[in-house]
């Protein structure tokens, strides 16, 4: 019987992959806070963007999505608040 004399392959090649498999917690609490307070959410959403690109987590489409939300939530409140401010009583 010959034996090989080169050594077995890894399971997992070394070197690759997407990165840890670790998720951002701010990313996720961005999102929740976007649909309750728009300005927060994106606040939020802007740290754990700055917080995932060095450490290549998980979750930047959640965090991207939670600006999206927090930028329209944001935009509609002020609408409505101008448009309460702008309505006058006066019938002249």
């Amino acid at each position: 019987m010959i034996t090989p004399r080169y050594p077995a392959p890894d399971p997992q090649p070394r070197g690759y992959g997407s990165g840890p498999d670790k998720t951002n917690p701010l990313a996720i609490a961005a999102l929740a806070a976007s649909f309750v307070i728009g300005l927060t959410g994106v606040v939020l959403g802007h740290i754990a963007l700055h917080q995932i690109k060095p450490t290549r987590e998980r979750d930047r489409g959640l965090a991207i999505t939670a600006l999206l939300i927090g930028y329209a939530s944001t935009a509609a409140g002020a609408y409505l608040i101008a448009g309460l401010f702008s309505a006058t009583g006066d019938k002249d």
